[in-house]
């Protein structure tokens, strides 16, 4: 197998990256496609209590272990397979199990910041950024943290004002500059994924 091409995919939360991800993800034959998501490399709050878990800044680069996400790329590159924690979102800690991740012609990266690590970025081979209004991505991200993540209104609504939008004006936004391509309004943008999807499609048949 030839080196893979790995497509990042940032975005601000709720911008719909996830969505883009997914659908080029299931646009791919089987096994000729894999991807990985940032959030997998969140750091393990084991050693807090709850009180001080719920305290960390999670939207800052620092809360992710990007160095081993890095070091994943590289070997997934060089034709060997990863094992990627899985992370427990609602207890803030990693899981004892892990995920396989086996090599193939296309991976996918995606997460908030993943444009934000130089390390990061010089593993990508096109860098795309999903660009939605913050309205419609407040939104999505008070639906998703309710119903997925057993947060309360409250917490969202605090953790919203103290990290979240201050970090993606700082990092997040600026992270842009660094994209390829800007799609806006995520995974309704067809033309877009149609673009993209040509070649990727080309890349996973082997049709270069």
């Amino acid at each position: 197998m030839s080196r893979p091409l790995v497509v990042g995919i940032a975005g601000g939360t709720g911008s719909g990256k996830t969505t883009v991800a997914h659908k080029l993800e299931t646009a791919i034959p089987d096994n000729r496609c894999v991807r990985i998501e940032h959030d997998a490399y969140y750091r393990d709050q084991t050693h807090l209590s709850p009180d001080e878990r719920a305290a960390v800044n999670y939207d800052h680069p620092s809360s992710l272990e990007s160095d081993l996400f890095v070091q994943h790329l590289r070997r997934l590159r060089a034709g060997e397979t990863v094992d990627v924690p899985i992370y427990d979102f609602a207890h803030h800690t990693r899981r004892a199990e892990t995920r396989r991740v086996v090599p193939a012609p296309v991976i996918i990266v995606e997460g908030i910041l993943v444009f934000v690590e130089a390390a990061l970025r010089e593993q990508m081979d096109i860098k795309i950024f999903v660009d939605t209004d913050a309205d419609i991505r407040l939104m999505r991200r008070i639906r998703r943290d309710l119903e997925s993540r057993g947060r309360s209104f409250n917490s969202i609504r605090d953790q919203y004002y103290a990290t979240v939008r201050p970090m993606h004006l700082e990092y997040v936004e600026p992270s842009k500059r660094w994209a390829d391509l800007i799609v806006p309004e995520g995974g309704d943008n067809h033309i877009a994924l149609d673009v993209i999807l040509g070649r990727l499609g080309r890349i996973a048949f082997g049709n270069l």
